[in-house]
């Protein structure tokens, strides 16, 4: 009786822990919504609502929702690779998706195609990179399968980002090159409504099946043998896992160029405060990405009068905050 009054109390602290970040990571995200929309060049004044409604709906609020969506999406991807991976060190990218999305939109850049199909190339770039890596690795016999799927995953995308740097020397130096080495820093700058409806719906289909599967993902984090022993298929869950999170990674990409370090460190700040069920984790995971990502966009438009690239930024706040994760991470992950 002892020991079930003792497990009752601490399942409720864990419950009460766990509504306590998310409601923290979700206020902390509507506040940092607001404060989005409020800071830019151009001061709001409610006394002016036709320029209100222009820079609000017409301009911060996509930039504001982008940014919301690809973090939300990268977070959560790096969530699901970290875990059925069983590593602490991967990144939606390890299996190819940033490289292929890469090479495609490079490849529609030289072609001298509009932006619609520039996110179209790189959509689809990243799809298929992630299918040779799985298709390569699937048939490495003798290897065990996340090892094989892992290193393939780095041989492919170190291969496609090779093939990135000789396309960038073929380029236009003065109209080209420019244009593809400020999406490869990634940016939301030029993010259009027409762009989120469609980016939206493909992450939503991809986030679809790991809310279905949240409880099932779980099993994927012990050997394939356990696995089964569970009632679980461990190639097949394995595969609809890495194709969802995939789907999400790519529609992400496609509209903001390669931003790093999201799907990296943001599961492991999750991780610390809820722990590794990835029922739990999926849900924090995204409102902490979603939120990391619009303030890093934020201060990339008001810190200096240029610009500042999304991507470079999380790499300079990223590294030390990953360090300082770690350091607080004691326990073995």
């Amino acid at each position: 009786m002892y020991f079930g009054v003792a497990a009752f109390f601490f399942d409720s602290i864990e419950r009460i822990r766990y509504a306590a970040a998310l409601a923290i990571a979700l206020a902390g995200l509507l506040a940092l919504v607001v404060l989005a929309l409020l800071v830019g060049r151009y001061p709001l004044s409610l006394s002016d609502l036709p320029m209100l409604k222009t820079v609000v709906l017409e301009i911060r609020g996509p930039r504001v929702l982008a940014a919301a969506l690809v973090g939300a999406s990268l977070a959560a991807a790096g969530t699901v690779y970290q875990g059925i991976l069983r590593n602490p060190l991967v990144s939606p990218d390890i299996l190819g998706v940033s490289s292929g999305a890469a090479l495609g939109a490079v490849a529609a850049m030289l072609l001298s195609l509009q932006i619609i199909f520039v996110q179209i190339f790189a959509f689809g770039g990243g799809l298929l990179a992630v299918a040779l890596v799985y298709w390569i690795g699937s048939r490495l016999r003798g290897h065990d399968p996340l090892l094989a799927l892992v290193l393939t995953g780095v041989v492919v995308g170190t291969l496609l980002g090779a093939v990135v740097s000789l396309l960038k020397t073929l380029a236009d130096p003065l109209g080209q090159l420019p244009a593809i080495t400020f999406w490869l820093l990634g940016s939301l700058a030029s993010v259009a409504p027409r762009e989120l409806a469609v980016a939206a719906p493909l992450a939503v289909a991809g986030l679809i099946p790991l809310v279905l599967l949240r409880w099932r993902v779980n099993l994927l984090t012990l050997p394939d043998d356990e696995a089964r022993t569970l009632g679980a298929d461990p190639g097949r869950l394995r595969l609809l896992v890495i194709a969802a999170a995939t789907l999400m990674t790519a529609a992400a990409v496609a509209i903001s160029g390669i931003i790093g370090w999201i799907g990296l460190l943001v599961p492991h700040a999750a991780r610390l405060l809820v722990g590794p069920g990835f029922g739990r984790l999926l849900p924090l995971a995204m409102l902490l990405g979603a939120a990391f990502l619009l303030a890093v966009d934020t201060l990339c438009r008001a810190a200096t009068a240029v610009e500042l690239p999304p991507g470079v930024v999380t790499a300079l706040i990223g590294t030390p905050l990953f360090l300082w994760l770690f350091a607080l991470s004691r326990r073995s992950w």
